[in-house]
């Protein structure tokens, strides 16, 4: 960053005009399915804003695992077929994969590493909340779009700091301490204030805002340290260097150390599952980025 240059989060991502904004779809989809008195007309009428994500929802529900044959030609068909309990997280994908899959020159990442972390913290999360009676649509959420923030530092440095790398340590600090001392703030924080423009709830922009520092959350501290303990699972199942999760958080969450390693498990046996249906034939990966989590453990 130039000397004398003072960046906040806000104005880092105020400054990003090349990211999608289909992620702005997905707080309103949330409350259209909360609703019980929705229609379905306006969850398809919602989906079919973006081009990008209808056909996404339609290739899903036109795979092999989901058509049994028959072929669906229109996104009421598709929304159907997938059923209104995963509709959310087929759509979360479909959503995410228009941000999440690139290589991020500052970090070190390429596509597929992001990918999978994003993926891989989704599931955690998921998987957590299943076992602390927590929101699920929530936990699956936060946990898809934790890595948001290195999207939009990435971006923004494409732009205005060519030069700046990042280096990712171990779970918890990864490149924290980089990013406070090189930026100002952290990734989660610039992740908290990008989530916060394009309109998601509190309940979601807190957990990423504080995952390093999750009692720092008035509120929402719970589903922040889900959030990180969701990372130490990632990184586990990932094969990456964690230190354990503290006593402290796994005291929050009421779980023990060795109930956490039994969730590592299956958290991996789902990953290993998609990648088992789905890496078949040229257009696997691109299936994989839009398959609903919910569909892997049925």
């Amino acid at each position: 960053m130039p000397p004398g240059c003072t960046l906040s989060p806000d104005g880092l991502v105020r400054d990003l005009r090349h990211l999608p904004s289909a992620p702005r779809v997905l707080p309103r989809l949330k409350q259209l399915l909360s609703d019980g008195n929705s229609a379905m007309h306006e969850i398809v009428g919602l989906i079919r804003l973006d081009a990008g994500i209808a056909a996404r929802v339609l290739q899903v529900a036109n795979s092999a695992y989901f058509s049994k044959g028959s072929r669906c030609l229109t996104v009421e068909e598709a929304v159907h077929r997938v059923g209104y309990d995963q509709v959310f997280e087929l759509v979360s994908f479909a959503v995410a994969s228009q941000v999440l899959v690139r290589p991020l020159e500052v970090y070190g990442l390429d596509a597929d590493e992001l990918w999978r972390m994003s993926v891989a913290g989704a599931l955690a999360a998921e998987v957590l909340a299943e076992r602390l009676a927590l929101e699920r649509d929530v936990a699956y959420t936060v946990g898809l779009l934790h890595c948001v923030g290195m999207v939009a530092v990435d971006e923004w440095a494409l732009r205005n700091a060519r030069s700046l790398r990042l280096s990712r340590g171990p779970f918890p600090v990864e490149a924290s301490a980089e990013e406070r001392t090189k930026l100002g703030f952290t990734q989660a924080e610039a992740g908290g204030a990008l989530l916060r423009l394009w309109g998601f709830p509190v309940s979601i922009v807190e957990p990423v805002r504080w995952q390093y520092l999750p009692r720092g959350s008035v509120g929402h501290a719970r589903m922040a340290t889900l959030l990180s303990t969701a990372k130490w699972l990632r990184n586990l199942v990932c094969h990456q260097p964690a230190e354990a999760p503290a006593p402290a958080a796994l005291k929050l969450l009421g779980l023990e150390q060795e109930a956490l390693e039994t969730l590592a498990t299956e958290v991996e046996q789902r990953l290993q599952e998609v990648d088992s249906i789905l890496s078949t034939g040229e257009s696997a990966a691109v299936d994989r980025r839009a398959f609903p989590a919910r569909a892997w453990n049925s």
